[in-house]
């Protein structure tokens, strides 16, 4: 590789790390070419972006970039998951350590998340997490159920009266409110009579 290119690589590398809030960083010393090829469809179907570049390549454009907590992350052979604006940053990691498990050779290292540095321990529970579709449908559930409790509770004397009268009718309908019907006649005939 020429100066130049190194160069423009470097440059669009750079780019790439500033504009990526969220990058996870493995090494991939041992996978086959078909496994990163997996790896990367993969990744590509959660919003994440695999590339292998030099080691030395990365530091140049994390230096250049201003990512310095990158740059500690860069020993050995290095792969990083860019992830999209997008990306579900819960399903790269969760991909990233189901091939870090099913072939015992990836490794992850760390990485950023939302601009902070994690560590690997920090991915490996970001993996445990559920993902985000059912996360957001658990916050949802949370904040409706005390809500459904309250219209409930302000409904039900409403719904208890409703029965209640609906009972009544029922019951002056089927003729058990003959005595009613007699006290007002006789009230009626008290009435006239005076």
């Amino acid at each position: 590789m020429q100066r130049s290119e190194k160069e423009e690589v470097v440059a669009r590398l750079a780019d790439r790390i500033q504009a990526t809030e969220s990058l996870l960083v493995a090494d991939y010393r041992g996978l086959t070419n078909s496994e990163l090829e997996a790896l990367r469809a993969r990744l590509l179907e959660h919003g994440a972006r695999f590339s292998v570049v030099k080691n030395t390549l990365t530091r140049r454009a994390a230096e250049k970039a201003g990512a310095e907590t990158l740059l500690a992350l860069l020993e050995g052979p290095t792969a990083i998951a860019f992830l999209e604006s997008d990306g579900d940053p819960v399903a790269v990691a969760k991909a990233l350590q189901d091939v870090a498990r099913d072939t015992r050779v990836l490794a992850v290292k760390g990485g950023l998340l939302e601009g902070k540095a994690i560590t690997a321990d920090d991915v490996q529970n970001l993996a445990k997490l559920p993902p985000t579709d059912i996360l957001r449908a658990q916050v949802l559930g949370a904040i409706t159920a005390p809500l459904v409790t309250i219209v409930g509770l302000f409904t039900a004397p409403l719904r208890d009266l409703v029965g209640l009268i609906d009972a009544r009718a029922a019951q002056l309908e089927d003729g058990a409110g003959a005595p009613a019907e007699e006290a007002h006649d006789l009230q009626t005939q008290n009435q006239e009579e005076e």
